[in-house]
């Protein structure tokens, strides 16, 4: 090995060695905090099992050891264990690791002992008081610490086990990790703040350790929001798709299934998306951070809480929640009203004509130089409507017409009104097609047929004259807040006379319409007929299909 490279050796044993001294500092220099909490906390539980006597203080005191020894035990291994410095050289993966195992007793210590504080009475309990603000202060100089062997990694470099103990050293395998921007929160607070309604609000918490759920819910639900929980990911999604959710405070770290799984199947699913997800970890890299946003959460928010903070993320994004469900809600109102108009237009009006007005069009005329009209009109209907009631009368008007309108629809004609019992329909207008005259004559064919169905279920003997002619027409909206949908010319004239001076349940055809349908229709000559304003006219009867 050459002179250079041992140089370059003996450099990296000797950084290796000062960092392997400054973490066993660094877990001296944790242990001394962490043994206070445990000492204050001991001398807690001895005076309130012996002065308060509230189970559920003394329950909070005992997580709060709890947490302390776990978190003791925890500084010892990953500190004090040879096979951890001479075995993984990484420290980024290592003050990682640390970091986020020491966070989360420390977010049970800090939480816990926050809410004592908020629920004992100072006056009636100093001594509480004061141990109380003693755990806190030893747990945030513990946060401190830990930031401490973050930033001083973020200098260092990576180096491992292998790389350090071989001979043949490249330099160009030792890189130099870039310094990683930590996530600073600032809240402003003023007199414009949010008004929340809390108590309508549904939140999940999911999170893998139940004290940490415990905290978070017990903190939520001193601020007016209804809780649930969920321990995985698993019963998390369970829970989103039986239950409607306000927001959901989603752990990152969790076994089987961990928060990044769970968002991006949130984020995916069309029933879920829009429920706004605040991702919640003891690590706040800003990689994670930015992982996050882009996955579509709303926020990130770290351990231990900050209550203030947390309680203006929250609300923040309900409020505006609540603002875009509100937007939402209106649009969909709009867009159901929109509908209902839309119907009611082509209720009225045919599709196209509907669609040009919807356009602008203000006058709408158009000529067509051959369609097919149809008439018919119910024989003797007149003289039966004196006979019943009124709500009898038009309920079998009803029925036939809602019969005629479905077989308007089948055959692709188009319904022009009712007079009375009078139906009016034409082939070719508003969308013109080429066999408009044997579809209309296919129509009256089974308009017969029907009738006489409902006939036999109504116990009733209506009978029809149906008229036929084809001819040019000019056809048009008319009216302004009323519209309709109307035919002129002499064809519609004709049609008219076709059915008047027709026979009780026969089909009347003119001269033009019988030429157009001859070849497929079976049809009987009546002969020449006086037509009114037309004189003399040669018509037919249409029977049936060839």
């Amino acid at each position: 090995m050459s002179a250079e490279k041992k140089g370059d050796l003996g450099t990296l044993k000797d950084d290796f060695s000062h960092q392997e001294i400054k973490l066993v500092d660094m877990g001296h220099d944790l242990l001394t905090p962490t043994s206070t909490i445990i000492a204050y906390t001991e001398i807690l539980l001895e005076y309130t099992d012996k002065h308060l006597k509230c189970p559920n203080f003394i329950s909070d005191i005992k997580k709060i050891l709890t947490a302390s020894n776990q978190l003791s035990t925890l500084i010892v291994r990953l500190f004090s264990n040879k096979e951890t410095f001479c075995g993984v050289i990484d420290l980024e993966a290592f003050t990682t690791t640390v970091r986020h195992d020491l966070r989360n007793p420390i977010n049970i210590i800090i939480g816990y002992a926050e809410m004592l504080l908020e629920d004992i009475e100072e006056e009636n309990h100093p001594e509480v008081c004061t141990h109380l603000q003693k755990i806190l202060s030893s747990a945030r100089r513990l946060l401190t610490l830990i930031g401490d062997l973050y930033f001083s990694n973020n200098q260092s470099k990576s180096v491992s086990k292998e790389k350090f103990e071989s001979e043949s050293i490249n330099e160009n395998e030792y890189t130099v990790q870039p310094p990683t921007s930590s996530w600073n929160v600032s809240l402003q607070t003023g007199e414009d703040t949010v008004d929340l309604t809390t108590g309508q609000a549904l939140l999940l918490v999911v999170d893998d350790k139940e004290n940490n759920r415990d905290l978070l819910s017990r903190r939520l639900y001193k601020e007016g929001f209804n809780v649930k929980t969920a321990e995985n990911g698993k019963e998390a999604l369970f829970k989103v798709h039986h239950q409607k959710f306000d927001l959901i405070l989603l752990d990152i770290i969790m076994p089987e299934m961990d928060g990044f799984q769970v968002l991006k199947i949130i984020k995916n699913e069309p029933e879920l998306w829009r429920i706004p997800v605040i991702m919640v970890s003891a690590l706040d890299e800003i990689d994670n951070i930015v992982r996050c946003i882009e996955m579509g959460a709303e926020d990130f928010i770290h351990k231990p809480f900050n209550q203030v903070i947390l309680n203006a993320k929250i609300s923040a994004i309900l409020e505006r929640k609540r603002l875009i469900d509100r937007e939402r809600n209106f649009i969909k109102k709009l867009q159901n009203e929109q509908e209902k108009s839309e119907k009611l237009l082509l209720n009225i009006l045919p599709q196209p004509i509907a669609e040009r007005l919807k356009k602008g069009e203000r006058t709408i005329a158009d000529y067509f130089p051959e369609v097919t009209v149809l008439f018919s009109d119910l024989v003797g209907f007149t003289e039966l409507s004196t006979g019943i009631s009124a709500s009898t009368l038009v309920k079998k008007l009803n029925r036939i017409f809602i019969a005629f309108d479905r077989l308007t629809e089948k055959y692709g004609l188009e319904k022009i009104k009712t007079i009375g019992d009078a139906y009016m329909l034409v082939g070719g207008a508003p969308t013109p097609r080429s066999d408009h005259a044997e579809a209309v004559a296919n129509l009256a064919l089974e308009m017969l047929k029907t009738l006489e169905e409902l006939n036999k279920g109504m116990h009733d003997n209506f009978k029809i004259r149906i008229g036929i002619h084809t001819g040019p027409i000019v056809a048009g909206v008319i009216g302004e807040h009323k519209f309709n949908y109307d035919l002129w010319g002499d064809t519609v004239n004709i049609a008219s006379r076709m059915e008047s001076q027709g026979i009780p349940d026969g089909i009347q055809l003119s001269e033009t319409t019988y030429q157009r349908i001859k070849n497929k229709f079976i049809c009987e000559r009546r002969g020449p007929i006086d037509v009114k304003g037309k004189g003399k006219m040669v018509t037919y009867l249409l029977m049936n299909r060839k």
